[in-house]
């Protein structure tokens, strides 16, 4: 039987992480966690849930604690996880026969995997929000994370296939939830303007204050068909657009800061 390596990186997630691992209690061989910098009870529960766990730093760009993860993985297959997700049994039992029958699907790499993103009490059908896959399930060694963005896709040096069943992603319980990530995200997204030499003038504030952020609501909500979900959908819609607006404005607040300071 293959052996399986679950992998997470964690900040503060005492409210998800026994979840999490319930859902691949008896699947996983072994679980590692990357913790960068908890201050609430994570690693204490982590720990009684038989994960070994590695502390370092909390990262802008989470993916770098996430790689750190994969790289101590000593499973033959290794799954991802965020500590908000969790699997459901139709994915426990895929990953189960792929574990007890190791020459099956031996030409994949890796898979992709259906995710189901929970907002504002409903999972979000459609506005591009599913199947929302992603690469999460790996054999060691063929996949990477490229640690650029915190929305990306991982590196696979073979063939990818489809998984059965869903990620279940609770990354938003409440509106409150969605807001924090929201700031932390367009405060990296500022960041990245900022190398990017992004400048502050009238063609880029019409660009992202107007046309990214009513673009991205057209997409989701109309072209993706958003509407679908309801409120839901359309606050996911304008909070979407409204990523660029915000992103662009905390870069000129950077930038006013930096002329200040060189006065």
């Amino acid at each position: 039987m293959l052996k399986l390596s679950v992998v997470l990186a964690t900040h503060n997630e005492e409210k998800n992480i026994v979840r999490c691992l319930e859902s691949v209690k008896g699947l996983a061989d072994e679980v590692i966690i990357v913790d960068g910098e908890s201050t609430d009870k994570t690693v204490d529960l982590a720990k009684k849930m038989g994960a070994r766990v590695i502390e370092t730093t909390n990262k802008t760009n989470f993916h770098i604690n996430k790689q750190m993860a994969m790289d101590q993985a000593k499973g033959d297959l290794v799954l991802q996880l965020d500590a908000d997700e969790v699997i459901d049994k139709e994915l426990y039992h895929f990953i189960l026969e792929l574990k007890k029958s190791p020459d099956k699907e031996n030409d994949i790499s890796a898979w992709w995997l259906r995710r189901k993103n929970f907002f504002l009490g409903i999972f979000l059908r459609k506005g591009g929000q599913y199947p929302d896959p992603s690469i999460r399930l790996y054999r060691r060694g063929k996949a990477r994370l490229p640690q650029k963005d915190v929305h990306e896709v991982m590196i696979v040096d073979g063939k990818v296939g489809w998984a059965e069943g869903h990620q279940l992603h609770y990354g938003n319980p409440t509106f409150a939830d969605y807001l924090r990530k929201f700031n932390t995200y367009t405060t990296f997204r500022a960041e990245q303007l900022q190398e990017k030499n992004v400048r502050i003038n009238i063609v880029h504030s019409i660009d992202y204050l107007l046309w990214k952020p009513f673009a991205t609501f057209f997409s989701i909500f109309l072209r993706h068909r958003g509407y679908v979900d309801g409120v839901p959908g359309f606050v996911f819609a304008v909070f979407s657009g409204l990523i660029h607006s915000v992103s662009y404005l905390k870069l000129w607040e950077m930038s006013e800061k930096h002329n200040l300071g060189a006065i």
